[in-house]
Formats: structure tokens, C-alpha cells, sequence
């Protein structure tokens, strides 16, 4: 494994820094749950900018560039019913595919609702496709990790690249990096990734996040298939720049994405939910906060009197009381004020100071 940097430690997406010490940058991942409706995808891309996300972001493909007529039926695919009439997975992938059409108006679209407009292209074509529609930045989905001519052809737009990693080995990324580098992207973030849809929490290895980020000096970042977002909090706990997560606007509707995806208040939560954990984690320095002055002052206990003193007398441990507030001598001072005289009479439950003793 070498040892060198593959990237920048930050770099921008449309003007927002990513990477260590900024907030997450969040994608609405829409995928296919557009259901081959304009409308839908409209609205898929409003609702993405109502939860509080950076980005929205479709897919780029055609059943004939992604797949061959000849593939086996996935498992999960079978087990989920959600091919139609025994057809292919070739099929489904026609039939769940967004018309490249489209592309201009949604990128309109969210332009219009201030979101960033991405698009995972599955195939060199699509790259150019994305290019004439200046897309700020662009994703190398898991699968496409080994996909070395297409991740060439992105890195030589000159725009940053989000490489997903599910599947991959410690080997395939750096070639993929290698790969990335050599075609002159310097301006990559690792979106570390378990593939299943929904994956188990078992099966998730969030830990690896600081692995990469130890490994290639470059933003990691964490794409999610999982329900609710407490993977995505924990992701970025552990330092993650980058969140894409899958939302729709029912599950109930029919597809390939819908069920394990977000719907809109459940999206809108999860943003709230990264941007609570971001601002909870604050620095690390231990030290008494703004919030805590108050408190601090009042909350904490000093040494008070336990009961009259007259003035002259020699103080002794009855004399003294441990309560609140904390604004007269400080208690590991005890020892200290024994043995003191007082310079004139303290009434009790008095609060002692410094003024108080000869």
C-alpha cells in the first residue's frame, strides 16, 4: 500500500468544502425512484432540497451500456418480487432507466431550489451527457470500481470524483485511485459502503472509515443503504465528509430502490439528525463552555459559614460548610483557611471569601 496521499485533504463541490472540519456534505440520492415520471423526479428533487441536503442525485444508464442480455437474476431481486412477469434483470433495468432527456430539466430544476445537481453515469456516454450540463462533480458507483476507462474519463473533466467502495478490497481502491490520479483527478473523496439493500448493522464495518482515511489522506465519505439514519450520525462521528443516502416519496410504490430508501420526513430527519451530531461533537478541548458559565458559578459548591463566627475568632472545620453557590473560596481551599481569624463577625450560611479572613 503507498504511503502517499492520492488527494487534496479538501476541496469544493459547487463552492462548499468537503472534507475534514466542514459539515457533511449530504446527497439525496433519488437513484431510480423517479418511476420513469417526470413529475416524480420534479418532485423527488424539491423534496431533497426541503430536508436540507447539499445535493440531489440521479443515475445515468441504459440497460444496453449497463448489462448483458445474459446476466443472472440477483437473489435479492427474486426474494423482494420486484421483477414483473418473470422478466431479466436486462428488463428491469429498461424499464427503471431515466430518459437522458430529462437530464437538462432536472438540472434546471435543482438549480431552482438552490441544490446541486449529480448524476452517477454507468457508462462512458453518459460522462459526456453530464459534462454539457456542468455537473459540479461526479460519483464512480461500487460497482463501477473496477470500471478503470470510465473512471478515467471522469477524472479527466477536471471535476472532483466520490468514489463508493462497497465490495471493494484495500487494492481495488487504490487502483481505482491510481487510476484517478494518473488521468489527472486530484480532488477525490472514498464514500466507504456495505451493498445490500437494506444491508444488516453487522455487516456495515463503519470503523474501516478511519482505515481509509488513515490509508489514502484523502475525504472519506459514507454512502448508506440502511433504515433510519442512526448509521449515518455514527458515520459521521467517525469523520465522515461526505453522506449519500437513498429517499423516495413512498416506499410503498413499485421498484427496484423504493424499499430500502427515505421518505421525506424520514430524509429530513437524517439531515437534522448529521447536522445535531456535527455541532454535539464540537473541539476537543475539555474545558468549561459559555453554556456552563451560569452554572458553573452557581451550581458548583464553595466554603460557606455552618454557623456565626465572631469576629476575632479562630476558624475550626465546624465552622465551615460545604454548599452551593460556587462564588466565595473555593473548596480544595478547606485546609487552607483553618486556623484563620475572622476580621469581624460572619453571620452563618454566609458565603466565605478571601475579605472575610485575617
Amino acid at each position: 500500500m503507498s504511503a502517499h496521499s492520492y488527494g487534496q485533504r479538501e476541496f469544493e463541490i459547487a463552492g462548499r468544502q468537503v472534507g475534514p472540519g466542514h459539515p457533511a456534505y449530504v446527497i439525496a440520492e433519488a437513484g431510480s425512484n423517479h418511476n420513469r415520471d417526470l413529475d416524480t423526479a420534479k418532485r423527488l428533487i424539491e423534496v431533497a432540497a426541503e430536508s436540507g441536503a447539499d445535493a440531489v442525485k440521479f443515475q445515468t444508464y441504459t440497460a444496453e451500456g449497463l448489462y448483458s442480455r445474459h446476466t443472472p437474476t440477483m437473489s435479492y431481486l427474486e426474494d423482494s418480487a420486484l421483477l414483473k412477469d418473470k422478466e431479466s434483470v436486462w428488463e428491469l433495468i429498461k424499464r427503471v432507466e431515466i430518459p437522458w432527456e430529462w437530464h437538462r430539466d432536472l438540472a434546471d430544476h435543482a438549480k431552482k431550489h438552490d441544490l446541486d445537481f449529480l448524476s452517477t453515469p454507468f457508462q462512458e456516454e453518459a460522462v459526456d451527457l453530464l459534462q454539457s450540463l456542468d455537473v459540479p462533480a461526479y460519483k464512480i458507483a461500487s460497482y463501477e470500481v473496477n470500471h478503470l476507462p470510465l473512471i478515467e474519463k471522469c477524472a479527466a473533466t477536471g471535476r472532483p470524483l466520490l468514489i463508493s467502495t462497497g465490495m471493494a478490497s484495500l487494492g481495488d481502491i487504490e487502483r481505482a485511485l491510481d487510476t484517478a490520479n494518473a488521468a489527472g483527478a486530484h480532488q477525490i473523496a472514498i464514500l466507504h459502503c456495505a451493498i445490500n439493500y437494506p444491508p444488516r448493522f453487522a455487516d456495515l464495518n463503519l470503523k474501516a472509515i478511519t482505515t481509509l482515511a488513515s490509508a489514502f489522506g484523502v475525504p472519506i465519505g459514507w454512502s448508506d443503504h440502511t433504515m433510519g439514519h442512526t448509521a449515518d450520525v455514527v458515520a459521521v462521528s467517525l469523520g465522515a465528509s461526505v453522506v449519500e443516502k437513498h429517499f423516495t416519496l413512498s416506499r410503498d410504490q413499485d421498484g427496484p430502490d423504493h424499499a430500502f430508501a427515505l421518505e421525506p420526513s424520514e430524509l429530513s430527519a437524517m439531515v437534522s439528525a448529521i447536522r445535531e451530531a456535527e455541532a454535539a461533537l464540537g473541539v476537543s478541548v475539555k474545558r468549561v463552555t459559555e453554556a456552563e458559565s451560569e452554572m458553573y458559578a452557581l451550581g458548583r459548591r464553595s466554603l460557606v459559614a455552618a454557623r456565626e463566627i465572631a469576629g476575632g475568632a479562630e476558624l475550626q472545620r465546624a465552622d465551615i460548610a460545604v454548599k452551593r453557590p460556587g462564588t466565595g473560596i473555593p473548596v480544595p481551599e478547606l485546609k487552607l483557611i483553618l486556623g484563620r481569624r475572622a476580621k469581624h463577625l460572619i453571620e452563618a450560611d454566609q458565603v466565605l471569601t478571601w475579605a472575610d479572613l485575617g
